[in-house]
């Protein structure tokens, strides 16, 4: 059985690591789930959402040249938000985001100067600043 991306499959977790959970696959290959896509949610441990033997059903997210198979959990749920946030990503174009960082990194920038004179003028008030007779 070929393993195709974005198909969906039922496998059986065989292993678990600190950084995800190895599933077997019909046809006998392994695959991946990384700890980022067991849930929706942080998954600190991942002894809390799987342990070895569960059945689970995973969509296959990436296929490498050299075999590896890459799984998720959390995108296989049928979630019909992930697919009203993704059309609405996709409406934006380059130049909306590009003028949405630019903008963000202005106001950041006046910002940080505003913040770095008011700290400049207090620390000069304190020591008496540059040039002060005593």
């Amino acid at each position: 059985m070929s393993i195709e991306v974005g198909s969906k499959l039922q496998g059986k977790v065989t292993g678990i690591t600190n950084f995800g959970a190895f599933v077997e696959l019909p046809g006998g290959s392994t695959g991946l789930v990384h700890i980022s896509e067991v849930a929706d949610n942080y998954v600190k441990d991942i002894n809390e959402h799987l342990t070895v033997g569960d059945e689970v059903t995973v969509k296959v997210i990436n296929v490498e040249k050299d075999g590896k198979i890459g799984l998720s959990i959390k995108k296989a749920k049928d979630n019909p938000n992930a697919g009203r946030r993704r059309n609405n990503q996709k409406s934006n174009n380059n130049r909306d985001r590009t003028e949405n960082f630019e903008s963000k990194m202005n106001r950041f920038l006046k910002d940080s100067e505003d913040r770095l004179a008011s700290i400049r003028k207090n620390t000069e008030s304190k020591r008496g600043g540059r040039g002060a007779k005593r």
